[in-house]
């Protein structure tokens, strides 16, 4: 396995639309611990790793992080473009280990690695226009077809790993996850609700239209609401009601049938 550098981990993408703007993400880990509300806010902005590159912040850093705050609550502000996948995999056990309750916000982008540090919420939230992207284990190997052949074992294994994480939030299955995450997958806010990924997202036009996996209609709402219904449906009137008998009408040589009409 030999080193990669920035330029190297972001041709990994196949797609490549984004990457650009992906670049431009300020490196950013930034702490703020407020006894008062028993919380803790955590910036993650920019790649996540020190096996890569210095200006990015590890797990250590987020141990460090969580040691202070506590048993206090964690708020995660998220904005990354992956980096080490083991290094989110660390971070991703740590923040569920944490007593605390562990809320993530997507900022902007949440991908590859930083994908699977989003997956520690127990409440995650998208905001307006970001994004979640999953993708297949990745490294740049030099060597013998033997050691390609190792690395490739490694990933596969990697890869099951992440499946395993993602699996605690999807709602679909494992091999429709197995295909996003070969396809390489963009989940809008909306879609990432979806699949069971986020909680709900922001930026809806009202409170009535905000996505969120808590909005469907328990048994008794059901109920309550189909009873309602059935009563504006049904007739007050009874000579509103149908004839349960048709009446003959003679025309000639023949006869119909008439059925009295009710609007």
């Amino acid at each position: 396995m030999t080193k990669m550098s920035k330029e190297d981990f972001f041709r990994l993408f196949k797609n490549q639309t984004y990457v650009e703007q992906l670049k431009e993400i300020p490196q950013k880990f930034n702490v703020i611990h407020n006894e008062e509300t028993k919380t803790s806010d955590i910036t993650i902005y920019g790649v996540i790793g020190t096996s890569w590159w210095s200006d990015s912040f590890s797990a250590s850093d987020m141990d460090k992080a969580l040691n202070e705050a506590g048993g206090n609550d964690i708020n995660i502000h998220l904005n990354s473009p992956g980096g080490d996948a083991f290094m989110g995999i660390a971070i991703y056990n740590r923040l569920k280990r944490h007593e605390g309750k562990v809320k993530v916000f997507v900022d902007g982008w949440a991908c590859s690695a930083a994908s699977v540090i989003a997956m520690a919420a127990d409440e995650l939230t998208m905001g307006l226009g970001s994004m979640i992207m999953i993708h297949e284990a990745s490294n740049i190997v030099w060597g013998t077809k033997t050691d390609m052949r190792k690395e490739a074992d490694i990933l596969d294994e990697l890869e099951e790993g992440i499946i395993d994480i993602y699996m605690t939030k999807a709602n679909v299955s494992r091999e429709e996850i197995r295909e996003k995450v070969d396809a390489e997958t963009w989940f809008s806010a909306k879609k990432a609700v979806e699949i069971g990924f986020a909680n709900k997202a922001e930026g809806a036009e009202s409170d009535d239209d905000n996505i969120t996996t808590n909005s469907v209609l328990d048994s008794e709402q059901k109920r309550k609401i189909m009873n309602e219904m059935k009563g504006i449906l049904k007739p007050n009137n009874p000579e509103l009601e149908p004839s349960p008998t048709p009446t003959n009408v003679d025309k000639g040589n023949g006869s119909f049938n008439l059925l009295k009409k009710w609007r």
